[in-house]
């Protein structure tokens, strides 16, 4: 097992690790715990109640975030006629049909969302295992796949994030930057928590949320105390 570094143990100790902290105190904690010199991106790791291998308790969605995530997002639109000019007046990066689906089959993968008119879908599908493992191929459940193209690409383009469990029942999901500040950090939050507490499948028995952590791209995890969640859906 490697051994950490100097950095990360001296991050590491700053944390009581057997205590669960309310989300206030984890938000003032986390710039002590960051010590690299570029401005981390800010994550949040789930542990739901769940088991995904049952389709009916899949949680899956996405979520608009107040702040966005502090990064430039690289949206790809497949349209043809009106709904392309749409896509570009809107501000999408990449707009096409047939030559994007053929750019892509060659190779060209330069973009971070996308989204698709559901009479493309047949064509765009033969990217699927392409975009696939990517985590970018238009999904109806979460909205890309749409006729209404301008709203999903000034939503995508703003911050609005895709989410989904893994096989272990866990979520981790991008919130923003280090540099946005704990009222900032915590809106974010709140929308993404609120959004997946919603989700909560009917099937789904016993303790819905069973963990919450936030970290940065580097730090160690700070736990927080998982009741916090259902304090959003009062």
């Amino acid at each position: 097992m490697a051994k950490a570094g100097k950095k990360y143990t001296e991050a590491r100790n700053k944390i009581d690790r057997e205590k669960r902290y309310d989300m206030e105190e984890a938000l003032n904690l986390l710039p002590q715990v960051s010590f690299v010199k570029f401005d981390e991106t800010v994550e949040v790791a789930m542990r739901l109640g769940v088991d995904p291998r049952h389709a009916d308790q899949m949680v899956r969605g996405s979520v608009a975030l107040p702040h966005g995530l502090g990064k430039k997002v690289r949206v790809l639109v497949f349209a043809k006629g009106q709904k392309e000019k749409e896509a570009q007046d809107a501000g999408a990066d990449f707009v096409g049909a047939e030559d994007m689906i053929e750019k892509i089959q060659k190779g060209w993968t330069d973009f971070d969302k996308t989204i698709a008119t559901p009479d493309m879908m047949g064509q765009v599908s033969k990217l699927g295992k392409i975009l696939g493992p990517r985590g970018l191929m238009p999904n109806p459940k979460v909205g890309t796949v749409t006729f209404d193209i301008a709203k999903t690409v000034k939503e995508l383009k703003a911050g609005r994030v895709e989410f989904r469990v893994d096989k272990a029942g866990n979520l981790h999901v991008p919130v923003g930057k280090v540099s946005f500040g704990k009222e900032k950090l915590m809106d974010n939050l709140n929308s993404l928590i609120d959004a997946v507490t919603r989700l909560k499948p009917a099937s789904s028995k016993g303790t819905y949320v069973k963990g919450i952590a936030i970290s940065t791209s580097m730090s160690p995890g700070i736990k927080i105390d998982p009741g916090y969640a259902r304090t959003l859906t009062k």
